[in-house]
This record gives C-alpha cells, sequence and structure tokens, in this order.
C-alpha cells in the first residue's frame, strides 16, 4: 500500500508517498515540480506509480501555488514567472537536505522531474546540483535567457507595462544565464535525462527543446541509452498516459 503524506518541509507545502512498509528506510529520492498555475495534488499519479516502484516521492507547492497562494492571476502572476522558477530552485536544496537530515533519503539515488514550468524547473536544476543523479524533462526548454526576452519583447510589443527597471532586468537575465543549461551543456556530467514533448505544444515551443536535445546529443556519444527524446506528433501542452509511463520506467532504469 502506498501513504500519502501532506506536510511542511521547513515551511515549504509538500505531499511525500512511500509504500508503508518502506517508509522509515533510506530510499531513492524524486522531486516532482508542478507545472504553471498547478498544485502538487494534480500530478499524483506519477507520484503513486513511482512510490509503487520503491522510491520516496516528494512534490512540493512552488511559490504562489496550491497552498502558497496568495490569489495571483493573470499578468500579476505571469510577472513572476521567474521568481517562482529562482524560488523553486533554492527550494529543491532544501527539500533534499530535509530528507537527508531524517535520514529518509539515498543521497546517491534522487531524481528529479517536472511538469511545463517544473520541467524548466528541472533543467536549470542540472547546473546547480551535481547530487541529481537522473532527470526528465516533461513539456520543459533550458532557454531561460531566451525565453524570458522573449517574454518582454511580447510585453513591450503588447504595450503591457514591465514592472522592472533596466537595472533589474538586467540583473534578471545575468541570474538566468548562471542557471541556462543551454549555456553550460557539460554540466550535464553525462547524467541521464528523458525529455517528454507534443509537437503541438503552444505553451512551450517543441522546436526549442528538441534542438537542445540535439545539441547535446555529441556529450552522450558513450553512453547513447542515457539521453532519450520522446515526441508526439498529436499531443499539445499535456503529457500522454505514455509520457506518464516512460517516466516511471527512466527513473527504474538510472535510478
Amino acid at each position: 500500500m502506498v501513504i500519502i503524506e501532506n506536510k511542511h518541509v521547513k515551511e515549504i507545502p509538500v505531499l511525500e508517498l512511500a509504500r508503508e512498509e518502506l517508509r522509515e528506510d533510506q530510499l531513492p529520492f524524486i522531486i516532482f515540480i508542478h507545472g504553471f498555475t498547478s498544485a502538487k495534488e494534480h500530478n499524483l499519479h506519477y507520484a503513486y506509480l513511482l512510490a509503487e516502484k520503491g522510491f520516496r516521492v516528494v512534490l512540493p507547492d512552488t511559490l504562489y501555488h496550491g497552498e502558497r497562494s496568495t490569489g495571483l492571476s493573470g499578468n500579476d502572476l505571469n510577472f513572476r514567472l521567474w521568481d517562482i522558477v529562482l524560488n523553486t530552485l533554492a527550494e529543491l536544496g532544501i527539500i533534499k537536505e530535509a530528507y537527508e537530515e531524517e535520514q529518509l533519503i539515498n543521497s546517491d539515488r534522487i531524481g528529479l522531474v517536472g511538469t511545463s514550468m517544473g520541467g524548466i524547473v528541472t533543467l536549470g536544476a542540472l547546473t546547480q546540483y551535481k547530487w541529481i543523479k537522473a532527470a526528465v524533462s516533461l513539456m520543459g526548454m533550458p532557454y531561460y535567457e531566451r525565453f524570458a526576452q522573449r517574454q518582454l519583447d511580447e510585453l513591450q510589443k503588447n504595450d503591457i507595462e514591465i514592472p522592472l527597471n533596466k537595472e533589474e532586468v538586467d540583473s534578471l537575465l545575468e541570474t538566468l544565464r548562471e542557471r541556462d543549461l543551454s549555456l553550460q551543456p557539460e554540466k550535464l556530467g553525462g547524467r541521464p535525462l528523458l525529455f517528454w514533448h507534443g509537437k503541438k505544444d503552444s505553451v512551450v515551443p517543441f522546436s526549442y527543446t528538441y534542438h537542445f536535445y540535439e545539441s547535446i546529443l555529441p556529450l552522450y556519444s558513450d553512453a547513447p541509452e542515457k539521453i532519450r527524446f520522446i515526441s508526439d506528433e498529436q499531443a499539445g501542452h499535456k503529457v500522454t498516459r505514455e509520457g506518464v509511463l516512460e517516466t516511471v520506467k527512466w527513473f527504474e532504469s538510472h535510478l
């Protein structure tokens, strides 16, 4: 039986899943990051399937989402996308350390996965944390600086006021560069990485992600089994059941 616990890790609301008979063991650990305007509960099907396989899975609510919602919506929330991404990146370290302190995880077997914004977080995290052993990006992309610049250009084109001055914009772009995997792909270090993306995705462009995948293939020439891209001809911005099941298989094989 899989047990679901609603708890707080250093003020971060999370759901934790593990098989009942393994709950006190040091288990391989997976953190799952939800998408923009979503919440931790919306990805329980992934967590359940992973927990059944013997993983301890934690799904946090990101800033301004789920239990941490402050009622923001529309442009007010859109303006905070990168605040949310950067805050989540920092909180990954907090969550990992908290579970290490409780001796509930195998620190050599930690995985990270996310959908959409969560996939963007996942790819950025690979520039920051060497302890991530395997990762899955579902509808994510690594081009932090380019994507942010595109958003700024769209706002200006539509005469929407940007709530940042030039110095603040420059500072944000510099911070994003430091976490932009496309600018430092060597930080992958050969770690297993799976991509899933629908070709009809109108939110996170398929072409961005696939171009990055093609660019990093030479880094995996000695271990091609550690890199994979699953594309769905008909899917838009929603992961299919195949994507869910392949995520579970990836962590079974590489974590």
